[in-house]
């Protein structure tokens, strides 16, 4: 319970509406424009089972795959924003959008501004999900600048690039429902894997740490070749 006090302690305050209209100073930039940015390739809905329905599993790739790849990642982690950069575009090449693979992403709260980015990214549902994934960690070093409250003014610029209205983002910003199952899923994946840090991957249930894209892909061939 102290982790999620810690995680949700000040969002009614700083992420409400009134709080991000009070602030009128700059903060760090993300681009405004959506140009080069959309369209986003939808994620696959798909509702976890048991007590939290309204939490959404994000995947990609072939859901009915022989090999599921899971990825435990923190918005505000350096390492995952590396990942991201130089091993993850290869992996959706090669692997995710041929349909070799069921990969599903799961967010991991370090802290709560991994939190909130978590909620803006989910502000534009499925469709948009993995395109605000990338623009989060694109824009990482910038947007976890500043105070609490011009963090959250980064995430909502970050939001309007990617399409979504300042209503639709006030509306899922503000939504401790939400906020508290996303918590509640984040710890109960935890139980089932207990992850030593950021990126943790899930293979075919086995877990892994951090790797480059050449110790990635041998594992996925393995289990690839493993299953026919």
């Amino acid at each position: 319970m102290h982790r999620r006090a810690m995680l949700l302690g000040g969002a009614t305050g700083v992420l409400g509406a009134g709080g991000y209209l009070l602030w009128q100073g700059q903060g760090a930039q993300a681009p405004d424009t959506a140009s080069d940015l959309l369209p986003f390739q939808p994620a696959n809905a798909q509702e976890v089972s048991g007590d939290l329905p309204e939490v959404i599993e994000m995947s990609k790739g072939n859901p009915d795959a022989a090999v599921t790849l899971i990825e435990y990642a923190s918005f505000t982690c350096p390492h995952c924003r590396s990942f991201h950069e130089n091993v993850y575009p290869q992996l959706e090449a090669n692997y995710i959008e041929p349909g070799l693979i069921n990969f599903i992403y799961r967010e991991v709260y370090f802290d709560r501004y991994g939190l909130w980015a978590g909620m803006m990214a989910r502000c534009g549902g499925p469709l948009r999900y993995f395109g605000i994934v990338d623009l989060l960690y694109e824009n990482q070093s910038e947007w976890t600048q500043g105070s609490p409250a011009e963090v959250a003014e980064n995430l909502r610029r970050i939001g309007r690039t990617a399409g979504l209205t300042n209503e639709e983002l006030d509306a899922c910003m503000t939504d401790a429902a939400m906020a508290e199952a996303m918590i509640a899923n984040y710890e109960a994946n935890i139980e089932v894997h207990d992850i030593p840090g950021t990126p943790a991957f899930v293979l075919n249930d086995e877990l892994h740490g951090n790797m480059n894209y050449a110790s990635l892909s041998g594992l996925i061939d393995a289990e690839l070749e493993a299953a026919g």
